[in-house]
């Protein structure tokens, strides 16, 4: 599974046309990339596991019931301003337009991913699961 691609395209959608593929896919690149074109699903995890202490709602976003949401406050705090700023600025708009689009997408880019084990295989395997688990309790 493309997570880059699927980021891409929950984020031009969510801008309606108003951002192209090109924008989104450097503004995620440079945000939560993994260097090589991707996304950095395992980080994303951690940021939100270790220094963002949202691992419960992220728990929502790859089991099978209802998402959580995230409150686009907390991913400034997270990602920090100047990232966010960068973001906003790869993607064209305003600074709380980018944060609330991002708030929008990551639910459902990673409760995407996680359909049917796609996710599992990106992170790591098993034994990746495994140990962000024990990062939980």
């Amino acid at each position: 599974m493309d997570f880059m691609k699927m980021g891409v395209s929950l984020l031009t959608e969510h801008f309606g046309g108003d951002v192209s593929d090109e924008q989104a896919d450097s503004a995620l690149s440079g945000l939560i990339g993994d260097g090589d074109g991707g996304i950095d699903i395992a980080g994303l995890i951690e940021k939100f596991t270790s220094g963002g202490g949202l691992g419960d709602m992220v728990g929502s976003w790859l089991g099978d019931g209802e998402n959580e949401g995230v409150d686009p406050t907390q991913l400034l705090e997270m990602f920090g301003g100047d990232k966010i700023a960068e973001f906003a600025s790869n993607l064209g708009v305003d600074q709380e337009s980018a944060t609330q689009g991002l708030s929008d997408i990551l639910p459902q880019l990673l409760d995407q991913g996680s359909a049917g084990g796609d996710l599992l295989e990106s992170v790591g395997g098993l034994d990746s699961v495994f140990d962000f688990v024990k990062k939980l309790f």
